[in-house]
């Protein structure tokens, strides 16, 4: 079972940068174990993928709307996974979350996963 907390999260200008952070505490399987996941959900839409990454952070993948624009990374030895965010638009305001699965790999749908925080704001003004 994993506990996840995100952070990070504020109001900034439209092209600013912002870095969120996921801390997981993490008892029988170690964190470095889980694939994750940010998701993200604004108000009166479903929750979207974002961005995931495979447990050792070999294999990344990302939705067409933030590509080249967001960056996906975790460091085990910190139990922790970061979403840095260039280049913010005002449609990217939205609460995220992060989330991990039990396996290895990451996957774009979120009921694969097993394991969510509370999410974050995010709001980005024009």
């Amino acid at each position: 079972q994993v506990q996840l907390v995100e952070s990070g999260g504020g109001l900034v200008q439209a092209e600013g940068s912002l870095r969120l952070s996921c801390t997981a505490t993490a008892s029988g399987r170690t964190f470095g174990t889980y694939g994750m996941a940010w998701f993200r959900q604004a108000p009166g839409r479903e929750r979207e993928f974002v961005a995931g990454i495979s447990w050792r952070g070999g294999n990344t993948h990302y939705a067409d709307f933030v590509k080249g624009r967001f960056t996906i990374s975790r460091d085990n030895a910190k139990n922790t996974l970061y979403l840095q965010m260039n280049g913010l638009k005002p449609e990217d305001t939205a609460v995220y979350y992060c989330a991990a699965r039990d396996a290895y790999y990451s996957s774009s749908s979120y009921p694969d996963y097993d394991y969510w925080g509370q999410g974050t704001q995010v709001t980005v003004s024009s």
